[in-house]
């Protein structure tokens, strides 16, 4: 094991096979806190942004305080009714962005889609920021490490959710729950005491400097403000995928327990700030629930608990995000409006790519709103409206169009529940627009356009890959050329020459840089032509021009294939950080069209003396790498063919059931004369699993050689790059240490 590898395990765990999959899924009672613990959390700072709404017009507007609670917590009840029958009737997940896509349309479903992954970003900032702001509460010495504070609880938040879902929801469990018992023990103890005469919060003889009027308008605000306890309710819906079976009855069960736990906590903690007086500012040191909690308990244990709880929910909310926001990016890159990269799973199952990118957008927010709450908490609630009225609204059109028992019933709650979100939806942005929430406001649509571009990308990719009019022509041994480079004429070289022989192509020659190469190459393949490139400038630009100049005389249907012979002083990445130069030539050559890169390497310790590295080696296997039946796959095939292999296979890795059975089926009916061969690979690394497979041949590199083949794609655009898994890229470093294993890329140009 690497040293790489060995630190994964000590913070990631050992790798899961897919085949654990199903262990991995939840009971309620662990799926609670690894859902709800966003919703959970947000009652220790609803009530709190009310107040501080209403505090702009002075003390006499905080009476308003309970009213307002009761509108949030029914908006809350009929959200979270209306969420249950979202679950039921989608139980593969994927919440408001599948409803709005098949109900509404593409647009709609992206601009749903694209408000939770915004809305998720800002849970992580704004949930970690608020549980700082409950450690500061409770030591104010530690102001000054805000963003560290908060970035560090991202991070060990990430790191625990790359060990995978079970995983962290038993860790995030005993926060949750205690957190939960730790508030309705302050709100029993509060009610208990209010019997006898509510004990007064030490916030409560602060004078307030009213600088607005109390206003319809300034209510609407407040009423807005208190909508954050909503934040997190979808997660659920997104994730019911991770339930136990069966999954939606189970996710609907969690969704009323925590509908519950939320209402109830909201209200209670609303009542006691009205009842003892809290007053709450920006100047304010301690939050509501501090104040609520020092005063029932008098500062003692039970309020150094209280925050403690608050804090841990407060860090452990950004759970929900994690869990949700690569879920739903795997499900919009299956649907191909995200970069493939999001639906790979890493070594724990888990959807580790949406976790870093999370990790890191959310922490770049910490960082640029400095760990500030109250400007964080501007940009939050647009985009859980946005979903909540696509999601409701979508469910509305389900409705009408299966009908089934009891449909108009379900029609109603959801159609109450996405008309009150969506008049929810416009206050919210009409009273937090010019505070901030112009930003998200912004950013949703710039997102749509990514996804959409992204889309056009996938589907151009797809269109060129089938289209019939570049269908590879039938090539066979006599249509290959091939130009062997010599930096250096050593074993490596020799190799090539043996490698080149064994094929038959209708033409070798061979490059070098240096003239002195020249005498030692004659006595090695004196049949075979050598040439100086030209000196001055850049190596690739000069070999590049050199196979213009070959390319131009030669059939257009006809390969031509660069051979690059390197010789390895040992294994592992320190050898390929050693060669920048010669990676990016290779790199470079596959941009060129028309020409495919063979790669011949040699260990040093491979080397022996007394055996002429070119001979022939008497059997070459070639492997066809395949993920698909197209175009790029059918040229590399026939590229194959022109090797003389002893005989030729396809191979594919099993990542998706599904998958595999559409390729099989697509391959048999497709008439390729070859046998495609599908292998297993249980913990989703392609270049181990095909490692073993290679290894069945026990090449040596001297009479027997393997040729991987690896159609590659090959984009017009430099960012297109990034929305390819550079799954080619992994395999070759993989395959490039193998004894007696030669790779050949066989480039296929996309079009703009």
């Amino acid at each position: 094991m690497g040293v790489t590898a060995a630190v994964k395990r000590i913070f990631v765990g050992r790798p899961m096979s897919s085949g654990e999959l199903e262990h991995t899924l939840l009971p309620k009672v662990i799926a609670l806190p690894v859902f709800a613990s966003d919703p959970l959390s947000s009652v220790t700072y609803a009530t709190q942004e009310v107040l501080l709404v209403l505090g702009t017009a002075g003390v006499a507007a905080l009476s308003l305080t309970m009213p307002i609670a009761v509108a949030v917590a029914a908006l809350l009840a009929i959200v979270v009714t209306s969420y249950r029958q979202t679950v039921r009737a989608y139980p593969t997940g994927g919440g408001a962005y599948i409803v709005a896509r098949e109900n509404l349309g593409m647009y709609p479903g992206l601009f749903a889609g694209g408000a939770l992954l915004i809305d998720y970003i800002l849970t992580v900032a704004v949930s970690t920021v608020a549980g700082v702001d409950a450690i500061v509460s409770a030591a104010p010495n530690l102001d000054h490490l805000r963003i560290p504070m908060a970035i560090g609880f991202v991070v060990f938040v990430a790191l625990i959710n790359l060990r995978g879902v079970k995983e962290s929801g038993v860790f995030f469990a005993i926060p949750t729950y205690g957190f939960v018992l730790s508030i309705y023990f302050m709100l029993a103890s509060g009610v208990i005491k209010c019997l006898g005469g509510c004990p007064i919060a030490e916030s409560a003889s602060m004078e307030l400097h009213p600088h607005t009027t109390l206003s319809f308008f300034l209510i609407l605000k407040a009423f807005s403000a208190g909508t954050t306890a909503l934040t997190g309710v979808e997660a659920i819906s997104d994730g019911v995928a991770a339930f136990r079976y069966p999954q939606s009855r189970n996710a609907a069960t969690t969704l009323a327990v925590m509908g519950v736990f939320s209402i109830s906590m909201f209200l209670g903690i609303s009542w006691l700030a009205n009842s003892m007086g809290v007053v709450f500012s920006e100047e304010s040191e301690r939050t509501v629930v501090a104040q609520i909690a020092h005063a029932i308990f008098g500062g003692g244990p039970m309020f150094y608990l209280v925050q403690v709880m608050s804090a841990a929910i407060l860090v452990l909310a950004a759970n929900t995000a994690f869990q949700d926001f690569p879920r739903l990016s795997s499900i919009l890159a299956r649907d191909r409006f995200m970069p493939r990269q999001f639906s790979n799973r890493g070594d724990r199952l888990v959807f580790s790519n949406g976790v870093v990118i999370l990790t890191l957008l959310s922490c770049a927010l910490i960082v640029i709103f400095k760990a500030e709450l109250n400007r964080l908490i501007q940009l939050y609630l647009v985009g859980v409206f946005i979903s909540f009225t696509f999601s409701q609204s979508g469910m509305v059109l389900r409705w009408r169009k299966v009908k089934g028992p009891h449909w108009k019933r379900s029609a109603v709650i959801n159609g109450v529940g996405g008309t009150v979100t969506g008049v929810v939806l416009f206050v919210v942005i009409g009273t937090k627009f010019l505070e901030g929430a112009w930003i998200v406001v912004s950013a949703i649509p710039l997102l749509v356009f990514f996804m959409r571009s992204v889309h056009k990308h996938y589907e151009d990719l797809h269109m060129q890959l089938e289209h019939p009019d570049r269908l590879p022509a039938d090539r066979r041994p006599g249509n290959h050329h091939l130009v062997i480079l010599v930096p250096k004429v050593d074993a490596a070289a020799a190799r090539a020459i043996g490698y080149a022989r064994s094929i038959r192509p209708r033409g070798i020659t061979a490059v070098t840089l240096e003239d002195t190469n020249h005498a030692p190459w004659r006595r090695m393949a004196q049949e075979i032509p050598i040439v100086t490139l030209p000196k001055g400038g850049r190596v690739a630009t000069r070999l590049k021009k050199y196979l213009r100049e070959q390319r131009s005389t030669m059939d257009p249907n006809d390969f031509l294939t660069v051979l690059i012979p390197e010789v390895l002083g040992s294994t592992g990445l320190l050898e390929i950080i050693r060669r920048p130069g010669l990676h990016r030539l290779k790199a470079s050559l596959l941009g060129e069209r028309g020409v495919q890169v063979l790669d011949i390497p040699i260990l040093k310790d491979e080397i022996d003396p007394t055996f002429d590295e070119t001979q022939e080696p008497a059997r070459n296997y070639a492997v066809v790498l395949v993920s698909g039946v197209h175009n790029g796959t059918l040229q590399a095939i026939e590229y194959a063919e022109t090797l003389r292999a002893t005989n030729i296979r396809a191979l594919s890795f099993g990542l998706d059931p599904a998958q595999t059975m559409a390729l099989g089926n697509e391959w048999l009916s497709s008439g390729i004369q070859h046998p495609l061969e599908i292998e297993d690979s249980p913990f989703r690394d392609i270049g181990v699993s095909l490692l073993h497979y290679l290894r069945q041949f026990k090449a040596n590199g001297k009479d027997r050689i393997v040729t991987v083949v690896i159609p590659e794609f090959v984009v017009s655009k430099k960012r297109h790059q990034i929305l390819h898994n550079q799954t080619a890229l992994t395999i070759k470093r993989r395959l490039l240490f193998e004894p007696g294993i030669m790779t050949a890329s066989v480039p296929y140009h996309l079009e703009d």
